[in-house]
């Protein structure tokens, strides 16, 4: 099916009934519906009223600024909404807002009508029972970063968990119910918390190291949900295989003690199937020691010509594979149709003279053919004491690393990093992602592997994740890992592969702000077409969650592989009529696109 057609027919057909999968005994005879603000069904203001009181005053009546912008376009206001959307800080702190303003065909930015600005579990508890004895669509919000506007639906009551921001480290935390011999150290946090705000607890403060995510204004609970991937995976693994346990409050407004020894099977569930279980309220995550050093490596090769570039692919994969395909690196490598290798990594464990050392063979091979290849940017090694890696004066202190919240009288300790600067608040044309099978390293294969890279970089930009894919790594990570509901493949992945484009911040009926509808669909072809000749060498690769396509059409597969029926059944036991409904969620094919009917 066409991508164009899926979308047409995705308002009217779910994507796979729920009478073909397993555990469909509980669909309902007829079509449900969810109530909105027109329907004479929707709470009164009395009603609404008493759940205000039920929160301690923080309910909020939504109002979107992207919405008043578009009255007034040409404003001095507008003009400073659409800069400010260039700040995660803003757009985190804001009810209506989403990290990105939505993607080309697929959703727009929607403010719900009312939210509930959590503080404490009964905030979230009241919401929760609220929306189920009155029929609402309802919506959980963290961090915001969801490319898929998981966090944002029109017409309905919103969970925003942002206030809830604790974070409290533990020498010998045993989970509740499990033995005493299970004490370890760990750190809990609110399910508000991003994870610069964490890393500074933690590692700057605390001296320990938590595994979380690679951007710091995503959200922790949010992350995990999702399986977790962070810069340094493949020594420490996976956010979600870091969870010791959770607070989860579930459709019947029943707030659960999650662990591997208290309702273990939906602590297995919220390890990697994102939030289509209930409202995280507070997590608790194994921490480590910290090695001696973080480190980052970058680097821009151009090639003069098509064949020099195929070459200088093949020799990055050879070098890859001999010297980075371990637990000591992560991050990226970009590969650009304009013939440029960018290289933006991570490393752990070694100082700066032994990560320039495992670099230069490489950068000797380069540097031997100046007549096919130039350094846009030349290499550059940063070492720092692991400790200070995450610490907020540390980063602005070293120029091009980190950028500040520029709100007056915003804390200085909230700083991002600046490499994340172009995804805030953009508009997706297309994102797609596949994991790359370890055995292409092979020497026999590397051949086919550049072939595929280079073949997709005539169309898109294709970068691997290499912390995005657990191969390569410490035997305790992909142990760890196995034992979350994440789609397997990710265990012998040394990669994900990634193509995407994301515009500038955009939304509908603003003049001069509006989404470039015939440029983003050719773009989005193209994105396609990139990661079309990555499945050519992985034709049954799953793709991770968090960054997947929004069109995906087998995507219980995709995301979750073999363990889906289990998720399936999980989610029928706790949440058995579609509380929780977000696109491509477990148990989302039952519901229409808008997540507002459920089908006979």
């Amino acid at each position: 099916m066409k991508r164009r057609e899926f979308l047409q027919a995705a308002s009217t057909v779910p994507l796979l009934p729920l009478a073909s999968l397993p555990f469909a005994k509980a669909a309902h005879a007829a079509p449900f519906r969810r109530v909105r603000p027109s329907d004479p069904a929707w709470p009164t203001e009395a009603e609404w009223e008493a759940l205000n009181a039920d929160v301690v005053g923080n309910l909020i009546k939504v109002e979107s600024p992207l919405v008043a912008c578009a009255a007034a376009p040409a404003s001095a206001g507008c003009a400073e909404l659409f800069k400010e959307l260039k700040n995660p800080y803003y757009i985190g702190d804001h009810v209506a807002l989403t990290q990105t303003t939505g993607w080309i065909d697929a959703w727009t930015n929607a403010p719900s009508v009312y939210a509930v600005a959590a503080h404490r579990t009964a905030d979230v508890v009241a919401a929760v029972n609220f929306a189920r004895e009155h029929n609402l669509r309802l919506v959980v919000k963290g961090g915001g970063h969801s490319y898929f506007g998981a966090s944002n639906a029109a017409d309905s009551l919103l969970v925003w968990t942002r206030p809830m921001q604790q974070v409290a480290l533990h020498d010998a935390f045993v989970p509740s119910g499990c033995a005493a011999s299970a004490a370890q150290p760990a750190v809990s946090v609110g399910a508000g918390s991003i994870w610069l705000r964490t890393y500074n607890a933690v590692t700057t403060r605390g001296g320990r190291y938590v595994q979380g995510g690679g951007c710091a204004t995503v959200g922790v609970a949010g992350l995990v949900q999702g399986g977790g991937f962070g810069s340094f995976s493949k020594n420490f693994g996976t956010g979600a295989a870091s969870l010791l346990e959770a607070e989860v409050v579930t459709a019947d407004g029943t707030a659960r003690i999650v662990n591997a020894c208290t309702n273990p099977d939906l602590f297995w569930a919220i390890k990697g199937a994102g939030n289509s279980f209930g409202v995280i309220t507070r997590l608790t995550l194994r921490t480590h020691d910290l090695p001696d050093f973080f480190g980052g490596a970058a680097l821009t090769i151009q090639a003069a010509s098509d064949a020099a570039f195929r070459r200088l692919i093949g020799r990055f994969v050879g070098f890859y594979a001999e010297s980075l395909f371990n637990p000591y690196w992560g991050e990226q490598a970009a590969f650009l149709p304009n013939n440029t290798l960018g290289i933006a990594m991570v490393f752990q464990g070694l100082d700066q003279a032994e990560a320039e050392r495992t670099w230069r063979p490489f950068l000797d091979w380069v540097s031997a053919s100046p007549s096919d290849y130039s350094f846009v940017s030349w290499p550059s090694f940063l070492a720092l004491r692991a400790r200070h890696f995450w610490d907020p004066a540390l980063l602005t202190a070293v120029p091009g690393i980190a950028l500040p919240d520029d709100r007056p009288g915003a804390p200085k300790s909230n700083v991002f990093w600046s490499g994340n600067l172009h995804e805030t608040g953009w508009f997706l044309d297309n994102y797609e992602s596949a994991w790359m099978p370890a055995r292409h390293l092979k020497p026999d294969q590397q051949p086919h592997l550049a072939d595929a890279l280079f073949a997709a970089s005539r169309h898109w930009r294709t970068a691997f994740h290499f912390n995005k894919g657990l191969a390569g790594g410490t035997a305790e990570a992909i142990a760890s890992a196995r034992d979350t509901c994440m789609n397997p493949d990710v265990l012998d992945a040394f990669a994900l592969a990634i193509s995407a484009n994301g515009d500038a911040p955009a939304f509908p009926g603003v003049p001069g702000h509006e989404p470039d509808l015939a440029g983003g669909r050719a773009r989005a072809n193209l994105v396609h077409q990139a990661m079309a000749e990555m499945r050519k060498l992985a034709p049954n690769a799953g793709c991770y969650v968090s960054e997947a396509g929004y069109f995906d059409e087998n995507w219980q597969d995709q995301y979750w592989g073999p363990n889906y029926p289990r998720l399936l059944a999980i989610k029928q036991k706790y949440d058995p009529d579609g509380l929780f409904v977000v696109h491509h969620g477990v148990g989302s094919e039952a519901w229409s696109a808008d997540g507002f009917v459920r089908s006979g």
